[in-house]
C-alpha cells in the first residue's frame, strides 16, 4: 500500500497482514482522485470506515485540509496511527461505530469516503444518516465503495456516477 500522488507521493504505508482486510485497490484509488482531484485541495474530508487510512491519507498528500478518520478496530487504528507518524500527519481520529460518529459529528464536509465491509448494508445506512444530519456541503461529494451496483435511492443525495474497478464499485453521490 502506498500514496499515489501529492506530497508523499511513493512512500509505503504500513499495511494489515493476511487477508481479513480489503484495502481499497491502487487502481481504484487512483481512479478515485483523479476523479476528485478539482474538489481535493483545501477540502474537509471524512474517512468512515477508514482501517489503515489508505484515503483519507491520499486525500492529506492532496491538499485536503482536515481530515476525520473513523474504524471501529482498535487493530486498524494502530497501524493508521503508525501511518501519520511514519509521515509526520496529525488528524482526527474516532474509534467509534459509524452511526455514534455520525450522530457526534459538528462539522460537515467536502467529501466523504464510505468503505463499509462489504456483504453489509452499512453503506447505505451510513449514507442515509449523512443526509439525514447535513453533513454533506451543497457541492459536496460522497462516495460509496461496495461489491455491488448501488440499487436505490437516497432521500437528499443525487447519484449521479458509478464505475467499477476490480471487484469495487465506487458510486457518487452529491446533495440534491
Amino acid at each position: 500500500m502506498r500514496i499515489i500522488g501529492g506530497k508523499y507521493r511513493g512512500r509505503v504505508l504500513s499495511a494489515f497482514k493476511g487477508k481479513d482486510v480489503r484495502p481499497t485497490s491502487d487502481r481504484a484509488k487512483e481512479a478515485l482522485f483523479n476523479i476528485l482531484s478539482p474538489e481535493i485541495f483545501g477540502a474537509n474530508v471524512l474517512d468512515l470506515f477508514c482501517g489503515s487510512g489508505s484515503i483519507g491519507l491520499e486525500a492529506i498528500s492532496r491538499g485536503a485540509d482536515f481530515v476525520v478518520f473513523n474504524d471501529i478496530s482498535a487493530e486498524s487504528l494502530a497501524i493508521l496511527r503508525k501511518n501519520l507518524a511514519l509521515l509526520r500527519m496529525d488528524a482526527k481520529i474516532y474509534n467509534l461505530d459509524y452511526r455514534a460518529l455520525l450522530e457526534r459529528l459538528e462539522v460537515t464536509f467536502d467529501i466523504i469516503y464510505v468503505d463499509p465491509p462489504y456483504q453489509s448494508n452499512y453503506g447505505e445506512d451510513a449514507l442515509k444518516q449523512i443526509s439525514k444530519r447535513k453533513l454533506l456541503n451543497t457541492g459536496g461529494i460522497a462516495i460509496l465503495e461496495s461489491d455491488k451496483p448501488f440499487e436505490g435511492e437516497i432521500e437528499n443525495l443525487v447519484k449521479y456516477d458509478e464505475r467499477k474497478y476490480g471487484i469495487a464499485y465506487l458510486t457518487f453521490f452529491t446533495p440534491d
